[in-house]
């Protein structure tokens, strides 16, 4: 009896030992799993982006300087916090060009709607999370009506191109980051139905919309979620079933600087034309006045759009005043030397060209092809407008009274003219030699004096013999002499 005791014992302890290790032994639990938590992280940073407007160019502003902040600050991961009716599709292409840029993770909390483009964006995220009762789909091309009123019917043709250039930019993004691209196309083509296990999602004819609790059903084996990975009840909610409750938070605030921006960078062109213009009158006439500022302003503000855009960096600007800093040296310390000329010429263009280009932390440290194509189309019209001007104003500006007016403005009034005429009739009929070709400007040295000089439109060479017959505002005029 005793015995039968013992080994009912034995049997007790060897089953109170075997039960909780049988996946140790190759057997499978039939306890029920305690429920998965998020792994906390102990540090971190996270940035918050809201994408809570029409899809347009003020909010590329918004989204490229909260990436580029997360880059530089090393951030973990980024929360594109999603309301949206939609927007423009180039608007659109660009801003899922600057969410590529970032490595770490990129996350979409559709908040209570994602139509259209919001929705393009969202795929362009690694994972796609929404509030509940909210939407995401609705994304085929419209075109809108003259001042944006009402929607217009596309031509077929049209629409087709359109939704074909859709499709491939949104499909490379699904693959990209694993979503399901019969939904991706559901969405952007009413041509095509969705029909998954049986359940009819949508009809041919119809545009794919899904609401939070279609996206993140699961299907197939193991269940996969449609598109979204789950309905969280708020953006905390969401940040803490990351794990990222105890990282830092970082939420980027739309600002009137990047409406302001924008405007800036549509006349950035203009602002150019009136810098150069402006810089020329400024070095034509004795002093410093009234064509010096609205030249130096302008391209003040020129660079502060491309600042506020998120594109250029403050540095540019100090670049081209210093290379201001050398022309002027060129000009009236070491003339004929052409080093500090040349050097500040090159170090203004670069710095015009530089200042529109879109940089990112980690970008190589010489721009692409891609990246220069803008900032050189917009300054090679500006200066072939400026250029035009210029050569106007040389000719016809110092017959002015305005000439006359800008001239005692900015210098000693119109005793300064009195002097400045006397000493130019005085020169009339010098002699000297061209220190480089003229075509028409140039330098040419009268006995040990090297002048800017001027001809009226003809081409002299270098080391001719030349007479001054005249002036060309400040600058003598001249004409070749056998």
């Amino acid at each position: 009896m005793k015995f039968g005791r013992l080994r009912l014992a034995l049997i007790g302890i060897a089953l109170g030992y075997l039960l909780p290790h049988r996946e140790a032994l190759g057997q499978p639990q039939s306890l029920p799993a305690a429920p998965s938590t998020p792994a906390l992280r102990s540090a971190g940073k996270i940035f918050i982006i809201p994408v809570r407007e029409p899809i347009m160019p003020p909010l590329v502003y918004v989204v490229r300087r909260g990436v580029k902040e997360a880059m530089e600050a090393n951030a973990d991961a980024i929360i594109f916090d999603m309301n949206t009716d939609g927007g423009r599709v180039d608007v659109t292409e660009e801003l899922i060009q600057i969410i590529s840029k970032f490595k770490g993770t990129t996350v979409t909390y559709v908040h209570d709607q994602a139509f259209s483009a919001g929705a393009f964006i969202s795929i362009a995220t690694q994972k796609i999370y929404m509030a509940p009762q909210s939407v995401i789909g609705a994304a085929a091309p419209i075109m809108m009506s003259p001042g944006g009123t009402g929607v217009e019917k596309m031509p077929d043709t049209v629409e087709a191109k359109m939704t074909s250039a859709i499709r491939a930019l949104v499909r490379a993004q699904a693959e990209k980051n694993g979503h399901n691209i019969d939904v991706i196309e559901a969405m952007i083509d009413k041509s095509k139905s969705l029909v998954i296990e049986g359940d009819i999602l949508n009809k041919e004819g119809n545009i794919l919309t899904l609401t939070d609790r279609q996206a993140s059903k699961l299907y197939g084996e193991p269940g996969k979620p449609l598109l979204s990975s789950g309905t969280v009840e708020s953006l905390d909610a969401l940040i803490t079933q990351l794990g990222y409750s105890n990282a830092q938070r970082f939420e980027i605030k739309p600002t009137g600087a990047e409406k302001l921006g924008l405007w800036i960078n549509a006349i950035a062109p203009v602002l150019l034309v009136i810098g150069v213009v402006g810089i020329y009158i400024e070095f034509k006439t004795p002093g410093f006045g009234l064509p010096g500022i609205v030249g130096i302003a302008a391209f003040a503000i020129y660079f502060l759009g491309g600042y506020v855009a998120g594109l250029s960096a403050a540095g540019w600007m100090i670049a081209f005043l210093l290379g201001l800093v050398l022309i002027g040296l060129e000009l009236f310390v070491f003339p004929g030397t052409f080093v500090a000329g040349i050097a500040g010429a090159t170090l203004i263009l670069v710095a015009l060209v530089m200042g529109m280009v879109d940089t990112y932390p980690d970008s190589p440290v010489f721009p692409t092809i891609g990246q220069l194509e803008l900032p050189l189309r917009d300054l090679s019209a500006a200066l072939t407008i400026a250029v035009v001007l210029v050569l106007i104003l040389a000719r016809f500006l110092p017959k002015t009274p305005l000439f006359r007016q800008l001239v005692s403005q900015t210098a000693s009034g119109v005793q300064f003219v009195a002097e400045l005429e006397a000493q130019q009739t005085a020169h009339l009929g010098r002699t000297g030699r061209t220190i480089v070709r003229l075509s028409p400007g140039g330098k040419a040295k009268f006995d040990e004096e090297i002048v800017d000089v001027i001809t009226r439109g003809e081409l002299v060479e270098k080391d001719r013999p030349v007479r001054i017959i005249g002036h060309s505002g400040r600058d003598p005029l001249v004409k070749e002499v056998s």
